[in-house]
Formats: C-alpha cells, sequence, structure tokens
C-alpha cells in the first residue's frame, strides 16, 4: 500500500440509491426513505442503508453495528445542537466543550470509538459532506489537529433519521471512515409540516437560548417532492469564572482599570445562527428519478481568551520574565528611556512609570491598556452545499450519477487586542483572515443481483468517484499580521492571541482524487451471509491505496446471530493539515506561550523535526451477537482498531535562544518573539478497542406504553509507539485517557393519550482531565465518574400542538473542579475537558405545531 489521502467517500453515491437499487425496485421520491411515521412507532423496523450496498435491512440483519436515530428520539433533548443530541444516543461518541480553544469555538470536534472526528465519515442523504474549514488546534487531546466536517450546522428539524455505521468502512466509502461513518437522512415528505419554538437557560441565569425552526413538505407535480427546513438560533454567553489572583492583587495594588472577572471561562455568544436545507426528488418516469439538496448556512460567535497581565506579558508588557517594563522608543534608543520594575503591586504609580510615560520619546502598553486585557475571539461560519444526481434501471442494472459541491468558510477576527509592534498607534480590533475549504465530488454507481451457480441473488455493486478539494488561507487586514516598527525592540509582531495570516501565509492548495470500488454480498446457505469489497483510490499529492473489508453474519437461531467484520482502512492528512498556518497562546505548566502552527516542511518545523506527511494506515477486527426476542432487542459489538502513522499536532516545542542564528538562516523571521512551535507529523502508533451494547425492551406498563432503552460504551486506546521528540508524555495521556473509558445511557420512554415522557440517565467513567491545552502535572488528574439527569414531559394540547418542558442535568450535577493549586489560578473552576457541559443545569420549553 502506497499513500493516500481521503478518499472521497467512495461512492457510497451512496448506498442509499444504490442500496435500494440492489433491490430491483425503482424508488420514487416517496419511497426514497421510510415514511416518517415508521420512525416514530416501535414496532415497525428500522431499516439501514449504511453499512451494506445491498438492499436496505433490519438493523437487526446488519453483519456490521448500526445505529438509527429517529428525528422524535433526536427532539427529547434540552439542546438543538446536532453534536449534544447524538452524544446521548450513541455509545462510544463523545464530545468535548471548547471554552477558550481558538478556532475550535466555533466548530466542536468530536469524537467515535476513540478516534478524532476526522476519521469519521460524515454523509448527507448518502453523499459525502464536506469538511470544515477550521481546524480543532486545542482538540482535547484526541481532536488536536482534527479538521472533521462541522455536524452541528444540520438542524435536527431536516432530518428523517440519522444512520450510525459503528465499523471501519473505508474499503466501502472512503477515506475518514476509520472509525465509521454517521449518514443523515434529510425529510422526503411532499406535504405537511411543523414549527417549533424552543427557550431555555443554565440554572446559573446565563446563556440563554432561542430556538425557532420550521419545516414543509409541497409536492412537485404529482411526482415529485420539495422538502424544505429552515432553522434560526441565537444564544447568551455563559461564565463559570472566578477572579484570576494575579488581576486582583493588582486590583488591590490600586490599578482600577482590572475588570471582575478578568477572564471569562464559558460557551461563545451564538448570533445570527441560521440554516436552510432543501431536499427535492422527482420520477422522470416509473424508471427514472431526479434528485437534489443542499443547504445555506451561517452562524456568529464570539468567545474569550487568556487575559494579559499588565505587569509580566512578555514581549507585550515586560522583559525579564516579569522584571522590568518593555519600554518601547520612538527614536529606537531604548537605552534612554531608563528601567521601570515590573515586579511591583501596581506599576501604574512608581516614579519610574511617571516618569517614562512623560518622556515623549519612550512609551509602553500599559498607556492603551493599563488593566491588561482579555482578547475576543469572534468568527464567522459560512456553509454551503448542493447535490444533484439521476438513478434509476438500465436492463438489469441500477444506476446513480451524482455531482456536488460544498464548502465552508471561517472569517476570523480580534476585539479588545494589540498589535505590540505597532505601538501606540495599534488598532484594537483586527480582521485576522479566513479559512475555507471546497469540496467537489462526482460518482457513478452501478448494481445488481446476479447468480453464480448455485449461489442466487449475489448482490454486486460497482463504481467510480472522482473528488477534488482545496484549502485556501484568506489574508487579514495588515495591521493584524504586519511588524511594525517596534519589533526589532521585542514588541510582539501581530495582533496579540491570534495573529493574521499574512501574504506568506495566504494562499490556496488543492488536490484530486479517484477511486474504484466493488463490494459483493451473498448468503452461502439461508443462515450464512458473506460479504467482500474491495476499494482503490490514487491520489494527485500521495500515490494509491487499495483496501478490502470482509463481513460475516450466521443466524444460529430465530433469535440469536452472530456477526463479525475485518477490514484495513487508510486516512490522509487533509490539506489543511499540510499546509495551514497559525499562532495560538497555550498554557505549559501554567504559564502562557506563544506557539507557531506551520506546516511540517516550513523552515522553523523542519528546523524541529518537521517532515512530509504520510497517510496513516488501519487494521481493524469487530465480532458481536445480535438477540432479537418478542419485545427484547440487544446487541452487543467488540471492536479492535490499530492506526499506524496516526497523525496529530506536535506538542509545544521551545525555541531556544542558542538556535536564533540558525534559525535566521534558514529564513526564519524574528525567532526571538516565537516562544514554540508544533507542526503535524505522523507520531503516533495506536490501539483502540473497546464494546458497544445497544438494547431496547417495550412493555405495557403504568396504563401506557414504555420503552426502555440502553447504550454502552466501553472504549480503550492505548498508544503504542510515539516520538519524544515531538510528543511528551502528557499527551500521551491525554490520548490514552482523556475521554471516560465507561460510557453509558439509560432512558425511560413512557407515553399515554395526550402524555409522554422521556427519563434518561448519563453514565461517565473516569477520565484525563486537563486545564485547557496543558498536559503537565500542574493542571491535570483523574477525574471522578458522574451521573447526570435528563427529563423531558410533553403534552398534546390539541391533534397539532404540543407543549413540551424539561431539563438536562436536572439535579445541577457538578462538573469536575480543579484540583487544589490550579483552582481559580486562571480564572477557571472546572476542567473544560470534561465529557459533559461544565455549565450546569440547563430548563427548556419547546411548543411544536404540526401541519
Amino acid at each position: 500500500m502506497m499513500q493516500s489521502k481521503k478518499s472521497t467517500f467512495g461512492f457510497s453515491s451512496l448506498s442509499l440509491a444504490i442500496s435500494f437499487a440492489l433491490a430491483g425496485t425503482v424508488v420514487s421520491s416517496q419511497a426514497f426513505a421510510a415514511d416518517e411515521e415508521v420512525t416514530k412507532l416501535d414496532n415497525v423496523e428500522k431499516m439501514a442503508v449504511v453499512g451494506s450496498r445491498a438492499a436496505p435491512r433490519s438493523i437487526g440483519d446488519s453483519p456490521v453495528p448500526v445505529d438509527i436515530i429517529s428525528s422524535d428520539d433526536l427532539k427529547k433533548n434540552g439542546s438543538t445542537d446536532m453534536i449534544d443530541m447524538l452524544v446521548t444516543s450513541v455509545p462510544s461518541f463523545n464530545s468535548r466543550a471548547q471554552p477558550i480553544s481558538d478556532a475550535a469555538t466555533l466548530v466542536r470536534p468530536v469524537n467515535l470509538r476513540g478516534l478524532p472526528s476526522d476519521s469519521t465519515l460524515i454523509l448527507v442523504n448518502g453523499k459525502r459532506r464536506h469538511r470544515a474549514s477550521v481546524i480543532a488546534f486545542q482538540g482535547g487531546g484526541i481532536n488536536d489537529g482534527a479538521q472533521g466536517p462541522d455536524i452541528s450546522v444540520i438542524p435536527g428539524v431536516a432530518l428523517k433519521q440519522v444512520e450510525v455505521l459503528r465499523d471501519g468502512a473505508a474499503a466501502q466509502y472512503g477515506s475518514d471512515a476509520i472509525a465509521g461513518v454517521m449518514n443523515f437522512v434529510l425529510k422526503d415528505a411532499s406535504e405537511g409540516g411543523s414549527i417549533t419554538v424552543s427557550q431555555g437557560e443554565y440554572y446559573e441565569g446565563d446563556g440563554a437560548a432561542t430556538t425557532i425552526d420550521g419545516n414543509v413538505g409541497l409536492p412537485l407535480t404529482d411526482d415529485g417532492f420539495i422538502n424544505i427546513s429552515a432553522q434560526y438560533k441565537t444564544a447568551d454567553a455563559t461564565s463559570r469564572s472566578v477572579q484570576r489572583p494575579d488581576a486582583a492583587a493588582i486590583a488591590a495594588g490600586g490599578n482600577e482599570f482590572i475588570l471582575d472577572p478578568a477572564q471569562t471561562w464559558g460557551n461563545p455568544e451564538i448570533k445570527d445562527d441560521f440554516t436552510v436545507f432543501v431536499n427535492s426528488g422527482f420520477d422522470i418516469n416509473d424508471k427514472t428519478h431526479l434528485y437534489a439538496f443542499g443547504n445555506v448556512s451561517s452562524r456568529k460567535a464570539t468567545g474569550g481568551f487568556y487575559y494579559r497581565n499588565p505587569h509580566n506579558r512578555g514581549n507585550v508588557y515586560s522583559v525579564d520574565d516579569g522584571e522590568t517594563l518593555l519600554v518601547g522608543a520612538v527614536n529606537g534608543d531604548q537605552s534612554t528611556c531608563g528601567v521601570v520594575p515590573a515586579n511591583v503591586d501596581n506599576v501604574l504609580n512608581t516614579p519610574e512609570y511617571l516618569a517614562m510615560v512623560a518622556d515623549p520619546n519612550c512609551f509602553s502598553m500599559n498607556q492603551i491598556r493599563p488593566g491588561g486585557y482579555t482578547p475576543q475571539f469572534t468568527g464567522k461560519i459560512e456553509d454551503m452545499s448542493f447535490f444533484a444526481g439521476i438513478k434509476g434501471e438500465l436492463g438489469e442494472w441500477m444506476y446513480d450519477a451524482s455531482a456536488g459541491t460544498g464548502s465552508n468558510k471561517a472569517s476570523f477576527g480580534l476585539k479588545n487586542s494589540l498589535n505590540p509592534s505597532m505601538g501606540l498607534d495599534t488598532p484594537t480590533d483586527f480582521d485576522t483572515g479566513s479559512y475555507e475549504q471546497v469540496e467537489t465530488t462526482v460518482n457513478v454507481d452501478f448494481s445488481r443481483y446476479v447468480t453464480i451457480g448455485s449461489l442466487e441473488d449475489i448482490s454486486f455493486a460497482t463504481g467510480f468517484e472522482w473528488r477534488e478539494e482545496s484549502f485556501e488561507i484568506g489574508q487579514g487586514e495588515e495591521a493584524s499580521w504586519i511588524a511594525g516598527p517596534y519589533a526589532d525592540q521585542g514588541f510582539n509582531i501581530g495582533s496579540h492571541g491570534f495573529k493574521g495570516f499574512g501574504p506568506e501565509s495566504a494562499g490556496k492548495n488543492d488536490r484530486s482524487n479517484i477511486g474504484i470500488y466493488t463490494d459483493v454480498e451473498a448468503h452461502l446457505t439461508d443462515d450464512f451471509l458473506v460479504g467482500l469489497a474491495l476499494r482503490y483510490e490514487d491520489f494527485s499529492t500521495f500515490g494509491d491505496t487499495l483496501n478490502y473489508k470482509l463481513t460475516a453474519q450466521y443466524i444460529a437461531t430465530d433469535e440469536l446471530s452472530f456477526r463479525a467484520s475485518h477490514s484495513t482502512g487508510f486516512r490522509a492528512p487533509t490539506v489543511g493539515q499540510e499546509n495551514v498556518v497559525n499562532t495560538q497562546t497555550s498554557i505549559v505548566e501554567g504559564d502562557l506561550i506563544q506557539t507557531f502552527i506551520a506546516p511540517p516542511t516550513n523552515p522553523l518545523a523542519a528546523f524541529y523535526g518537521g517532515e512530509v506527511l504520510n497517510p496513516e494506515e488501519s487494521v481493524s477486527y469487530a465480532a458481536g451477537f445480535v438477540y432479537e426476542y418478542e419485545n427484547l432487542f440487544l446487541t452487543v459489538d467488540y471492536y479492535n482498531i490499530e492506526v499506524t502513522g496516526r497523525i496529530a499536532q506536535s506538542s509545544q516545542i521551545a525555541v531556544e535562544s542558542s538556535d536564533y542564528d540558525a534559525l535566521r538562516a534558514a529564513g526564519v523571521e524574528f525567532p526571538e518573539l516565537i516562544s514554540a512551535v508544533t507542526f503535524y507529523t505522523n507520531d503516533f502508533d495506536t490501539t483502540t478497542q473497546g464494546v458497544d451494547i445497544v438494547g431496547s425492551y417495550t412493555t405495557e406498563m403504568l396504563s401506557g406504553d414504555a420503552k426502555f432503552s440502553l447504550a454502552y460504551g466501553w472504549t480503550d486506546t492505548s498508544v503504542d509507539k510515539f516520538d519524544l521528540e515531538t510528543t511528551n508524555e502528557g499527551k500521551v495521556r491525554r490520548l490514552e485517557d482523556g475521554i471516560p473509558a465507561h460510557r453509558a445511557t439509560l432512558t425511560w420512554g413512557q407515553s399515554w393519550d395526550d402524555l409522554s415522557m422521556s427519563l434518561r440517565g448519563n453514565y461517565f467513567g473516569e477520565y484525563y482531565a486537563t486545564h485547557a491545552d496543558d498536559t503537565s502535572d500542574w493542571g491535570s488528574e483523574m477525574a471522578d465518574a458522574a451521573v447526570t439527569i435528563d427529563l423531558e414531559v410533553s403534552y398534546a394540547v390539541m391533534d397539532n400542538l404540543t407543549v413540551s418542558v424539561g431539563a438536562n442535568n436536572i439535579f445541577d450535577q457538578e462538573a469536575q473542579k480543579l484540583k487544589d493549586g490550579t483552582l481559580g489560578e486562571l480564572g477557571a473552576v472546572y476542567y473544560e475537558s470534561g465529557p459533559f457541559d461544565y455549565n450546569g443545569g440547563y430548563y427548556y420549553g419547546r411548543v411544536n405545531y404540526r401541519f
């Protein structure tokens, strides 16, 4: 196997079309997926189309584990964020909050089966979803440097169901499917609709959120449909902060410019968050069907950064580790300005400072921000996609041909910051530039049933895919990146907190790849099903790769069946990971340092060990069983995923003063102003194993209908190999223990004539908690297990009007507090790396009208 890159999801042109095709049935717009009402009835089998290219089958008959989450199930949650909805529904699916995490605050990374977000392939109506432009530079260990799709942009109101394939599927669908596949199936009704208004806030009285969404189905003559969904959201910021000790000490010394709190830990403010999804289909005749779908979405977010102390923030306010104030000289001769001690109670009152201010030749940043400052990170995410295709019958063959494009653009900005190198002429608000990811995909798929000897109805599918993707860095305004006239006097360059993208960083990089696949599935006997998938991909930048997958299912009795799979896979570095440039503020042993993120072949990264990235390769094994008896449904699946050459962001590597001359010779400008560098590297070999248990039981109880559901996941990751030159042991610990090894959700749903209730218990096991991105002993410990309880009650006021009230974390289970010695040290109370919302209990109300 050579190299590769993310394969365009391989045509999973999606098994949707192909699967139906294999069934030998023309799919009308109404039959393209199960009727919406089907997903509401527990006594109707849920049908899955991912995991196999044969005809859609019951999830109990699937040779690989698949979860189906209906639209109604998704709604039983106070949050309208798709990520939060799925966390409570899918075993081994996790996400963490991102209060101060640069761009990851805008697009939260997720993980399935202990692997990063870009190891799970996302599909919409069976077509590959483009990835987000945002890269999670501070992704909580597992997701450090991941660039996955933004699934939060998909509103629940637009969905019929979500299908989650928990099995390696790179040989079926292409790159990014090492952990599994998630397929978001859009509604396709040609009539009716709904309008929903939701509002809620945290028990603390902040974070008030309002969501208005609607859906309408319209006929497209008698032979088609147009289904339109829209959602609008706003959310206030939250704060779970205390005053920082350093800020409090300066305020006690008489500095009246210190804010309380000086720094906020909490959710960002979300404004103008809207999205529109359109799904459509039209039957040209009884053998040909046209389809098209797409979305337009946008949202704005404003979050916090770290506080810049006006006494000891190096290269902005001070030098010599905070002993002396950094004083600039207009004439360039700093020696004429004298020495101003900074290690004092309040530098503003010292005679040395007052004398410096009185000299028009001398200045310091304290004159602009005397109380220090906390930059605010702003971002606007714009997302769009459009897919169109035709499918139908040609003799005994079914076909599906489609083409689509998608883009995600993140425009960044800073408020309340400085470009210290510009001196007192610096702006305080900056447009720092943008990232944009664009992907175009073309698929052609064919499928049919064949007979070979005594084997009948062998499903055979084959297809071709071409994909092109690009990652573009847009230049920020000059003041955000320029080295001002005082850079050579030791003042930091660019907007502080997030340096703007300059002309040396801006530009567009792209690549293309082709994929060819073959998929065969057959019953060797009535009770024994086997499948084989092969996929070949060739990338314009990485060469080629060939991967395979084997599946089998044996029906032992009417109630019990066994299943297993084995596959190889790959995940190539994204174009963004190869070329991204950024500057971030990191915490190392409690201290803030300026870290430069560079492409691995950049002179600075190369000096410290950066090399051209290679694709990851994986080998997966899985085995389990399905048990169905009357009203009981139970699946138990074990998996083991070995990944070699795993791509991740390196630890912060200190830029040493002894290297300055060599770095300048290599073309690095002002290396003395860079504290550390980090870059992408194929640094790890890991083994991730686990067990997923999914069960449900329905019965009559309390004069009504009851359903009990269990989703349990055990996940264990071990780092088999890593490079001590680029990775510290704390980062390894985060990969191994950064998410709970044990996660469980137990749900009791009860319904009567007009009243229904959903009670859910969520268990989160122990995990390795870190303060922000600090992996040292200063900011980390093993956190305790916890249980949260969610409750929702709904009442049908009329046949078409339902009112719901509820609360997430109804008993206000507190998140893990920082350990003694770090509690409150940087203004924080809780580890934000926890597996559940550190903001506490959240109550809400919702009104739904159907027509």
